[in-house]
């Protein structure tokens, strides 16, 4: 096995083991958001304030987390949005050619500019150790430092792409099957 698809093939499972591990954030966060919900209205007939900032912003860093850990193992099954136009008509040989232009061009180049935007941000956030400005709310550090971590992954991941169909193109890897669906895992 070449080292390329040594590289290719560990990518390709961490980001399954983080987009499994992820996948579990979508419970927590229903049953966060369950029981806020819950909590919202059996505080009104208690007439006490029973939910609190810190479970409100809980749900929405839970998505957060949700989203950027997951965008990877999203791409690797080929379950992410794509505009289908000329896509769908190509034969295997084309796809992959689309594919790996795709990701060197446009997913690659973004990875690196979100990479290097969000660095000051989250320098400056680690720095004062940045809290919520709402009373009681959750430290906001993590969630910014989580936006490094999600698109260093879906950089990673797009580099296994790229490298998967260098593979293809070159009839290391077989070419996408020009009559099977996209997006299924």
């Amino acid at each position: 096995m070449s080292a390329l698809l040594r590289i290719h093939t560990a990518i390709d499972r961490l980001s399954t083991r983080i987009g499994a591990a992820a996948g579990w954030l979508s419970l927590a966060m229903v049953l966060l958001a369950a029981a806020n919900t819950l909590l919202r209205y059996a505080g009104r007939f208690a007439g006490q304030n029973l939910t609190s900032n810190a479970l409100l912003e809980g749900q929405w860093y839970l998505f957060s987390a949700l989203f950027l850990l997951a965008g990877a193992a999203t791409l690797q099954r080929d379950a992410h949005v794509r505009v289908d136009v000329l896509y769908g008509r190509c034969g295997g040989r084309a796809r992959a050619a689309i594919d790996l232009a795709g990701t060197v061009l446009f997913l690659l180049p973004f990875c690196a500019f979100a990479l290097w935007v969000c660095l000051p941000t989250v320098q400056s956030s680690l720095r004062i150790w940045e809290g919520s400005p709402d009373p009681g709310g959750l430290p906001r550090w993590p969630l910014k430092l989580l936006m490094l971590g999600g698109f260093a992954l879906l950089g990673l991941q797009g580099l296994s792409q790229a490298l998967k169909h260098g593979l293809q193109l070159a009839g290391r890897l077989p070419l996408p099957d020009d009559d099977a669906p996209r997006g299924e895992g």
